[in-house]
């Protein structure tokens, strides 16, 4: 377990325009009023309000992605989760869907700077449309998103026929699905896109994003995945051993956001957790069963399997347009970004510690680094 950094305007503005970054930095609940041009410039209000703190929250959950990946890079780790992350829909000059910073995007971009290739694949019920846009020309990454489409559902792209542009036409792959469909059809057709996709793109890398609004009952979906069908693709793109990175993401039915990710940190870490959840400040939202699993939704599965076969096939057809695994001259690795830090001589030591001090204090006793490959004295927010 480790505490992010917080992300440094300098950082966000790696993926987003300097301007926006400066307006989030500024805006605050109490002087909106004064900037209702701007508002409208960067879709924030409606489903994008303005908080107390917001640069703040913008700060520490893409830190959290910043940082997943530079472990990554650096071999601290094979697999990195920030469930904080995952707020897919941002864009570079805007908010949307109550998303503002786009982490993943940052992350991505942070992981090509040691990969050629990498993988990003979204479970959220909402289109990752933000990621998508990002890297809509280039080949040197694959988007691949199941997700509700039509019915004027947010944010209403994702069709299959989205497929990506120039440089990067056949690299965003979309898998768009009606209503109430079920754990056996979506884990089939995950498992056999996902196979043909890594078999076809050999990525260095993987970016899962787990948005948990597609498990039954989620206020805002409209699927019926259980968390052990959730859980399954997990556990599936885990056994490709490729350096992961999984964030969460959507989630409107709080405890089972809960539930689900908690379930996947264990499949991720190869523990099984009992069903039962033991006694803890937060049991009462978890009763009248106080177990893990939830039942599957009962909305009717509108995806015929002949509706699910056209879409595989639509899909494994625009993966034969790619002859081979796009080639990518690397260059020198660009350093991880560098942030001047205090000098801790100079520190009074009659002041109390810091959160970021004492955080340097903290260690795991099952790990740690030492020798050439301890990248943490150049990373001290890491």
């Amino acid at each position: 377990m480790q505490r992010p950094h917080k992300a440094y305007p300098v950082e966000l503005a790696q993926f987003h325009s300097a301007d926006y970054v400066d307006f989030l930095h500024r805006i605050t609940p109490n002087s909106q009023h004064l900037f209702s041009n701007e508002l409208a410039k960067y879709n924030l209000g409606e489903d994008c309000p303005v908080f107390e703190n917001l640069f703040e929250f913008c700060q520490i959950y893409a830190g959290g992605t910043i940082d997943a990946a530079r472990r990554l890079n650096n071999q601290l780790c094979d697999i990195a989760i920030n469930w904080a992350g995952g707020l897919h829909h941002a864009k570079k000059c805007e908010a949307s869907g109550f998303c503002y910073i786009n982490d993943l995007v940052l992350g991505i971009l942070e992981l090509l700077k040691h990969h050629a290739r990498v993988l990003y694949i979204d479970i959220d019920v909402h289109h990752g449309d933000g990621v998508e846009e990002a890297f809509y020309f280039t080949d040197r990454v694959m988007t691949v998103s199941f997700h509700k489409y039509g019915d004027m559902f947010f944010p209403g792209t994702g069709d299959v026929k989205e497929i990506g542009e120039r440089e990067g036409k056949f690299y965003a792959i979309n898998v768009p699905l009606k209503d109430g469909i079920d754990d056996s059809s979506f884990t089939r057709l995950f498992k056999s896109i996902i196979s043909k996709v890594v078999e076809t793109y050999v990525p260095g890398a993987i970016v899962l994003q787990c948005g948990a609004d597609s498990l039954a009952g989620d206020r805002l979906g409209c699927f019926n995945l259980s968390i052990d069908g959730h859980a399954e693709c997990v556990r599936f793109v885990k056994k490709f051993n490729l350096p992961l990175l999984v964030t969460g993401g959507g989630g409107y039915t709080k405890e089972n956001v809960a539930r689900c990710w908690a379930v996947e940190t264990g499949v991720l870490l190869d523990t099984e957790l009992p069903n039962e959840i033991p006694e803890n400040e937060y049991i009462k939202y978890f009763g009248p069963e106080y177990s893990l699993r939830i039942p599957n939704g009962h909305i009717e599965n509108l995806n015929s399997k002949s509706y699910l076969s056209t879409i595989k096939m639509q899909v494994f057809e625009n993966l034969r347009s790619i002859q081979h695994a796009p080639g990518v001259q690397m260059q020198e690795v660009p350093p991880d970004f560098y942030v001047p830090d205090f000098d801790e001589d100079e520190r009074d030591p009659d002041e109390r510690m810091d959160q970021q001090a004492q955080d340097k204090h903290i260690q795991r006793d099952d790990e740690y680094y030492e020798g050439d490959h301890d990248n943490d004295q150049n990373m001290d927010d890491v």
